[in-house]
């Protein structure tokens, strides 16, 4: 399965708060290899809140809708599309997400697990510091504007 289309959805990304990341053709295919490629449904969760996983998620298609779910409402916090990530806030702190994220229009997301990044950090050090960098960024673009300060997951 190729990875150029999430190179391409990423590049295209104009949003605020988009994942900038530059690799050359090459390092996509490289990373291609750690990451999981899933077909994603309308309905299917990507991410449990309060669950401990530190996946991250790149959408290369499709939608998806970040809410948290109190005892008394449940909150839309974001959706998001092609070039966007999620799971980024867990994957550095280590504690559970704060939100779900439930796909509302099917596509293709390409998932990055935490033992993968760390095999990643192993072989390829360069690669996975500018992923690092550019998920950081991400978070502090969120941060900065406060109607996306709650949907860091």
């Amino acid at each position: 399965m190729s990875i150029q289309n999430l190179s391409r959805a990423i590049a295209e990304n104009i949003n605020t708060d988009a994942f900038a990341l530059t690799f050359n053709v090459q390092q996509w295919e490289t990373l291609a290899g750690y990451l999981q490629p899933i077909e994603t449904g309308v309905g299917d969760v990507l991410i449990e809140q309060g669950t401990p996983d530190r996946s991250v998620f790149f959408v290369e298609s499709g939608a998806i809708s970040v809410h948290r779910v109190s005892s008394k409402e449940q909150m839309k916090l974001a959706v998001l599309t092609s070039g966007a990530v999620v799971g980024e806030g867990s994957f550095f702190s280590r504690q559970p997400h704060s939100a779900n994220v439930v796909v509302t229009g099917a596509g293709r997301v390409w998932r990055l697990t935490a033992i993968r990044f760390a095999e990643m950090s192993n072989r390829q050090p360069n690669m996975a510091l500018e992923i690092a960098m550019a998920l950081g960024a991400v978070i502090a673009k969120r941060m900065a504007h406060r109607s996306k300060r709650v949907a860091v997951t």
